[in-house]
This record gives C-alpha cells, structure tokens and sequence, in this order.
C-alpha cells in the first residue's frame, strides 16, 4: 500500500502558477515549419522562419529560438519593472538579454535551456538580486518554463 500523505502534501506545496483569468490572447499561424514564415492574427508579425546554419539550414529568417529569447527577454523585464515599481525602485536603463539554445534530449527529442543576462546599473547587487529573483516569480514565461528547462540568471 502507499502512503499518500507525502504525495498529498507535495502536491499541495506546489506553487499553483496556472491563471485565474485568461486576460489575453495571443494567436499565431505557422506555414512550412521551420523552414517557412510565421504570421499573426491581428497582421503584426509576418516574417521568414528558417534553420540557423548551425541546424543545417541556411539561417536566411528568423527562428523559433529567436523568437522565443525576445518573448522571454521582454517578458522578464516587463516583470522586472514591475517588481521594481512595487518596491519603489527606479530601473531606468535596465536590460534582459535572452540567449535560448536548443539541443537533443534523452529521450530523442529536442530540449531547450535559456540564460537571461540582466542589468539593473543604478541598484546595488543585493537590490537587485531581489528584485530579479522577485521578477522570476512573476513573469508569465519564467512560471511557464520552471521545472522543464534549465533558466539560468546572470545579473550583471
């Protein structure tokens, strides 16, 4: 017989980051996969998808992993300046660069593992080590990837 209670109690210390009100709604349509162009719903993305070189392609577009380092990169900030804001803090002249790679896995599939590099210039290392640790619990992306992909934080 097993003994639930460890489960149970596991399972009910989880952080429970699924949304209580869907308040937006993104679409996008791929055409051709990775070696095609990608649109979206309301006309503001239209663009080439190709392979980088690195992946046998011929790198002439933009790809998955791009695009998916700019969400996460704005994204993350976006949670940054809030965080900031909340805590009385000015981050002006702050950054998040995203770098996605992408790989096989042990399962013949492909994984994905992400550093974010942030700078906050006018705070002091144990402010803004708060600040981004604060930031990586409310960013949408950040909650999202916990647990599947390796993110690592650099702050700079």
């Amino acid at each position: 017989m097993t003994d639930t209670t460890a489960v149970d109690a596991a399972v009910d210390t989880a952080p429970d980051t699924r949304p209580t009100k869907i308040m937006y709604v993104a679409e996008a349509t791929a055409h051709g996969g990775r070696d095609g162009y990608v649109t979206s719903q309301d006309g503001h993305i239209q663009l080439k998808v190709a392979m980088p070189p690195e992946l046998g392609g011929n790198g002439d577009g933009t790809n998955p992993e791009q695009l998916f380092a700019a969400g996460y990169s704005s994204c993350f900030h976006n949670a940054l300046i809030l965080v900031g804001n909340r805590a009385g803090y000015d981050l002006t002249g702050s950054t998040v660069a995203a770098k996605v790679g992408i790989g096989p896995n042990k399962h013949r599939g492909y994984g994905l593992a992400v550093a974010l590099s942030v700078s906050l210039p006018v705070l002091d290392r144990e402010v803004a080590t708060e600040l981004v640790d604060a930031a990586h619990e409310v960013c949408p992306y950040s909650n999202a990837t916990r647990g599947n992909i390796d993110v690592t934080i650099l702050l700079g």
